[in-house]
Parts: C-alpha cells; sequence; structure tokens
C-alpha cells in the first residue's frame, strides 16, 4: 500500500478537501482508497457523509488503543473508498501518546493491517505528534499551499520537520509534491506567490492548480466530494488533473486484483 500524508500546519489551505478529493479520484479509477482522518475536527469524514453516530470506532481507537484497522474503518457511498474516522477524541490523544510505546509508529503499525492499494492521510494544522505518526507511516507526503505570503513562511517550517522525520523516524519518506490551493487569477499576489514557490522548488510543484472555486465549499455540507458533487466544476476538474500528474509521480507498484 501506498501511504501518502497529505500536510501542512497552516490551517486553511484546502488539506482537507484535497485529501478528501484526491482519495476520491484513486477510487474512481478502481484503486482500493483508503482515507484516514486524523484530524479532530473530523472535517474529511464529515465531507465525506460520515455522521458522528456512525463513527463507533475511530484513528484515535487506532492510535491509542490499539483497535485492528478493520474494526474501525467504515464503506462510504463512493465505491472502493474506505474511511478511518476521526471523532473529538482524537483532540485529547496528543496527551495520551506522549507517554506511550513508539509514540510516532503507531498510526504505521495500525495501517500494516490495511488492504488498500493507496492511502490518503488528512492531517491536523500542526507538527504535533498526530502529524508525526502520519509523516512516520508515508511513503510520500503531498504538501497544499495556498497562494498567500504566510505560507511559503509556513512552508519551510514543515519542510525543516520533514529532515528531522526522515534522520529520526523514516528515512523512506519523501515529497512527492507541493500543490498550489485556492487559486486567484484576478490576484497579483497570488501570481507572485505562485512563481516564488516554482522558483525555489521547480519540478516538486504541481503543474495543476486549484482555483478558488464556490462549489468546492458547497461540496462537504452536502456530505460529498467535490468530483461527485460537481465533476464539471472548476475545482473539480483540478483535482482530477492533479490526480493524474499524482499517479505519474507514485513509484510503480501493482495494484491488488
Amino acid at each position: 500500500m501506498i501511504t501518502i500524508a497529505v500536510a501542512n500546519q497552516k490551517g486553511g489551505v484546502g488539506k482537507t478537501t484535497s485529501a478528501v478529493n484526491l482519495a476520491t479520484a484513486f477510487a474512481a479509477i478502481g484503486w482500493r482508497t483508503l482515507l484516514v482522518d486524523l484530524d479532530p475536527q473530523g472535517n474529511a469524514s464529515t465531507g465525506l457523509g460520515i455522521e458522528r453516530e456512525d463513527r463507533v470506532k475511530s484513528s484515535y481507537d487506532l492510535l491509542v488503543d490499539g483497535i485492528p484497522i478493520d474494526d474501525c474503518i467504515v464503506r462510504t457511498q463512493i465505491p472502493d473508498l474506505d474511511l478511518l474516522p476521526a471523532t473529538v477524541d482524537l483532540s485529547g490523544a496528543e496527551i495520551e501518546l506522549v507517554e506511550m510505546h513508539d509514540r510516532t509508529g503507531r498510526l504505521r503499525a495500525g495501517l500494516a493491517e490495511a488492504h488498500h492499494d493507496i492511502c490518503f492521510v488528512d492531517c491536523p494544522p500542526s507538527l504535533g505528534l498526530l502529524t508525526l505518526n502520519a509523516l512516520t507511516a508515508a511513503d510520500r507526503l503531498l504538501v497544499p499551499l495556498q497562494c498567500e505570503f504566510y505560507a511559503l513562511e509556513g512552508l519551510s517550517q514543515l519542510l525543516i520537520t520533514v529532515e528531522q522525520v526522515q534522520q529520526r523516524f523514516n528515512p523512506e519518506l519523501a515529497i512527492v509534491g507541493i500543490a498550489l490551493t485556492m487559486y486567484d487569477r484576478r490576484n497579483r499576489l497570488t501570481d507572485q506567490v505562485s512563481d516564488d514557490v516554482r522558483n525555489v522548488l521547480g519540478k516538486l510543484v504541481f503543474e495543476a492548480v486549484v482555483p478558488r472555486n464556490v462549489r468546492l465549499s458547497e461540496a462537504p455540507s452536502h456530505g460529498l466530494p467535490a468530483i461527485v458533487y460537481d465533476h464539471n466544476c472548476t475545482g473539480s476538474r483540478a483535482y482530477m488533473d492533479l490526480a493524474r500528474e499524482l499517479i505519474g509521480r507514485l513509484p510503480e507498484k501493482r495494484k491488488a486484483a
């Protein structure tokens, strides 16, 4: 299973929207896909239409209590897309994990029992133990980056964290790409930030950019990924383009039949 952490310690950059729609895009082409909601807010779970009362077991139970992942996963309305949901209990996991053995490797251990082709992990907007668990478990890191000035400062801190994780916990971790989100062509600053990021990081930055789009914002309130809610909107088409690019950057691993 290929595991991709979708992370940025800055909130409001389109991280959950990216994780949900990329996971849906991969499921749509027949990859058995798992989406792990590791954010205590549980927005990815809500965005896939999983009500709070249906989250009997969650990522908290897997991390803290060691419950087998098959007992925590719920099926979604999207064929081939499963979800490890999040509940508010996850907000206390940071404290509880501190005293635990292998506190940064518990997600990796839990995911070892999963039977999927690909896994996306929606991380919380911080660089705490939950995100460290995701980076330790991941083969690749995908970074959604909002096209605004302060996003660049946050990116530098994230890159430092990635280096530390590579040295201490997961030498196989690599950045698969930077995805520019909330792109507004009417704003000159957007173009400036985009140019700056591409000049510094080069081919790490995906060609596909995700625009500001009302339909992307509406979709979660209907419990649907945007590419199901309105597959023709500009935001959905951008995520489908991004998914195609991402496939081209993944290691060659034969999908299970």
